[in-house]
Order: C-alpha cells, then structure tokens, then sequence
C-alpha cells in the first residue's frame, strides 16, 4: 500500500523547515523586531545575513539568538559600538552562549551600577522639584534663564543622567 503525503500550504504559510535559513521578514516576526531595524544591525557589522539568488536577505536561525543579545544588551543601556565590541570578544562572531553571556554582562555590571546611581540621583533631583513646586525660581534647579546652560551642549542640560556610553 502506498500513501500519499499532500501538503497544500504554499511555500510562504509553511514557514522555515528546521535549519532552513530565515527571510528577514520571518526574523523580524520571530524576533519582534521590525526588518529596518534587522537591515541597521546588518549595516552595522552586528548582523550577517547572506542573499539568495534573487537578491532576498536571509540569516541563519541563530540569527534569532544573536538579536535577542543585541536587544538585551540595548535594554541595559550599552550603545551599539559597545554591544558591536562585546560581539566581536566571540570566536568566529558566533552567537553568545550561556558562559558568554555571563561573562559579558559581568563585564556590564559597573555601568549598570553608574546608570542606576545616576537614575536614583534624578528621582531625588525630580522629587525635590516637584514638592517645592518652584514657588523660588533662586533655588530652583531646573530654572534656566535666558538659556545660559546651552552654553555646555545640546540636550536636557540640566537634568542629564550623566554615565559613560
């Protein structure tokens, strides 16, 4: 007796075969990522992906581990130059395995420690601000007349979280 197999999803519904290389769309969903963001870290040596024939980008599946590092580590605040040199600490830029992320983040923990004191120090600031409700514009810390802190950069001068990037 013969039996017949038929599967009837197009090759688009059925999704990567085990091993298979990703399309940038497939990691972009798995990985809840949009595909610009994928392309950035391709643009950006976090990332390698190959083409096919047809010029479509595709990544092998650890790819998917190799983004979820690169969001973990944006998500303790390192740039992408630093997660871009973490990266580049492993053999043949391979995906970090479970020691290499222990090591890595360990490596992390003094700048956490500096983000956190920093972001402590800016809820007192804030909580100070906010219960003295500027009745005296002398004492006040944000009060900055005729943009005298623009002098010292761009940005929120006056209540930067000051920590090393």
């Amino acid at each position: 007796m013969v039996e017949v197999e038929v599967n009837l999803k197009s090759s688009g519904d059925a999704g990567p075969a085990a091993g298979a290389p990703l399309t940038i769309s497939q990691l972009a969903s798995r990985a809840g990522v949009a595909a610009s963001a994928l392309r950035f870290y391709e643009a950006e040596g976090l990332l390698a992906g190959s083409r096919t024939p047809g010029g479509h980008r595709q990544y092998p599946r650890h790819a998917l581990r190799r983004v979820a590092f690169i969001r973990a580590a944006q998500t303790v605040g390192l740039s992408l130059p630093q997660i871009k040199a973490a990266l580049a600490t492993l053999p043949d830029s391979r995906t970090p395995t479970k020691a290499d992320w222990a090591r890595l983040s360990a490596s992390w923990a003094p700048l956490l420690d500096a983000r956190i004191a920093a972001l402590q120090q800016l809820r007192e600031r804030l909580t100070g601000c906010i219960g003295c409700g500027c009745l005296s514009l002398k004492a006040c810390a944000l009060y900055n007349p005729q943009d005298e802190a623009g002098a010292s950069g761009v940005g929120a001068r006056l209540l930067r979280i000051e920590t090393e990037r």
